[in-house]
């Protein structure tokens, strides 16, 4: 089992290509080797020269240490654990080897070289054989999304005999320009994924890995529900609890998502869930149940029409999207005529430049209207007064609880705005994410997440300190003890409300 990435040192930048050997933190002039339980890992430098550096990783499978401790009386004992192709072709096994081998690279961290660390490289990847029972249309649907171009070739059954035809192996070659952390982490998702099978023990943690390294790509890929529900290997509950906290971090087009496509054994799995036994599975009525949920609009796209609703409703023509990430809804707002002028804000270029790359993509007469730029919630900034209103969807949570009070006086405060809609995850609803441990947050980067009650108390305690009343609204199907997953409050301004000399807000005589 064999992967090689090889970089190319860009015309005019001054390190040499060898410095990928700091992002790996692997030394290009000797061979390093390290102990799997599945085997051993290698890594070497075929080549390493100023102008380009090519790393491999190789992988000595032991099949008989896989089943090591499993009797002949278990479920899944064949002889096909110790006769099968997983010595030769890239696999779940080698996404386990990237993250052990390569952990500092794949979570982007680098001491020495920081900078190059965040830099996108000319990358070329290599791997000889990958299961792929799809064909190499299905290597090219999950990789050229991300950026890279994508050339693969089936690999024939025996080149001795061409009557035969193609295997269901390809090799996959991989260019592109790309931070040497997302490469690896496409590798780490989609090599299971193409493969169609995990060779450990699956459980829920592996929702958060596939939500960790799949940030920043997964939510807007064509094919994230193909791929989630093949690298969960089609657990029908994993599934739907990963889709479900995606649809939580959405950034894809504000059109609804494409169903979710049910095979024989998800539908048979969801059945069975329905009605609480496994023998049901042929049972019409929860079959048919299932369906409709699986085809219920996401949380993401319910969220994004309760917030245009709400601005509508205030009767706003020029609305700050604060946090607008990669620009979800002002792709949403752009569809309106009645918004004259659209501002994306967001501290992150990265995903600003997803966002501008999306407007410019829009027919004219909305693109026109719709301006992105970098900027700080948490800091006062005087070009955002003087708009009718403002949103905060599902950003407020992503604050450290010691920075909010600087969001409040940035927004609330400075800015003004003639109205506000804010949306947070309800904590209380997460019970009934299933695989989502208590007490858990629904995405890593969440700094906390409030009851009903404690967005209402702080909703309340800002409208009273910036002169705004304030309303509540359920977003998604409201469950009659938890409430709704979303919950939003709509701020409008006092129009009786002034401001003293020092700055501090009081109600007009």
């Amino acid at each position: 089992m064999l992967v090689t990435i090889s970089c190319t040192r860009p015309v005019g930048a001054e390190w040499p290509a060898t410095d990928l050997g700091y992002l790996l933190h692997k030394n290009p002039s000797r061979r390093q080797t390290f102990e799997q339980s599945y085997g051993v890992a290698h890594v070497l430098y075929p080549e390493a020269r100023d102008d380009r550096c090519t790393v491999a990783l190789l992988l000595e499978i032991d099949p008989v240490r896989l089943v090591r401790g499993k009797s002949k009386g278990t479920p899944d004992f064949s002889l096909g654990q110790y006769v099968n192709d997983r010595p030769y072709a890239a696999s779940s096994l080698l996404s386990v080897a990237i993250s052990t081998v390569f952990g500092s690279a794949l979570h982007g961290r680098c001491a020495q070289r920081p900078e190059l660390a965040e830099t996108p490289l000319d990358l070329r990847i290599e791997l000889p054989a990958v299961p792929c029972k799809g064909g190499p249309e299905y290597a090219e649907r999950v990789f050229a999304p991300l950026g890279w171009t994508v050339v693969a070739t089936p690999l024939p059954l025996d080149p001795a005999f061409p009557e035969w035809g193609d295997s269901h192996y390809v090799r996959i070659e991989l260019t592109g320009t790309l931070r040497l952390a997302d490469a690896l982490a496409h590798l780490y998702v989609l090599l299971p994924v193409l493969d169609g099978s995990k060779h450990y023990w699956l459980d829920a943690a592996e929702i958060d890995k596939l939500l960790r390294f799949g940030e920043g790509w997964l939510t807007g890929h064509p094919e994230r529900e193909w791929i989630t529900r093949r690298y969960l290997t089609r657990r029908h509950t994993l599934v739907r609890t990963a889709l479900a906290r995606l649809a939580e971090l959405d950034d894809a087009a504000p059109e609804e998502l494409d169903a979710i496509e049910v095979d024989a054994d998800d539908a048979a799995d969801t059945a069975a869930e329905a009605t609480g036994d496994a023998a049901a599975g042929s049972d019409g009525d929860a079959a048919e149940s299932a369906e409709t949920e699986e085809h219920a609009p996401s949380l993401a796209v319910l969220r994004r029409a309760a917030v245009h609703r709400a601005v509508l409703a205030t009767g706003a023509s020029r609305v700050l999207d604060l946090g607008c990430g990669q620009g979800a809804l002002l792709l949403e707002l752009a569809t309106d005529r009645a918004f004259g002028e659209i501002v994306g804000i967001d501290v992150s270029m990265r995903e600003l430049k997803i966002a501008a790359r999306r407007v410019r993509r829009l027919p004219e007469w909305q693109a026109r209207r719709v301006t992105v730029r970098q900027g700080a919630l948490t800091y006062t900034d005087a070009s955002l007064k003087g708009y009718d209103a403002a949103v905060l969807m599902e950003v407020i949570e992503h604050v450290d609880a010691t920075r909010l009070k600087a969001l409040e006086q940035a927004v609330f405060g400075a800015a003004a705005p003639g109205a506000v809609v804010v949306t947070t995850p309800n904590s209380e609803f997460n019970v009934r994410y299933d695989g989502l441990a208590a007490g858990a947050f629904r995405h890593s980067d969440h700094r906390f997440e409030w009851t009903r009650a404690e967005f209402a108390d702080w909703a309340l305690r800002v409208g009273a300190a910036y002169g705004y009343a304030v309303r509540f609204e359920p977003v998604g199907p409201v469950d009659v003890e938890v409430g709704a997953s979303t919950q939003m409050a709509v701020f409008t301004r006092n129009n009786g409300f002034t401001e003293n000399h020092d700055g501090d807000e009081k109600g007009a005589a």
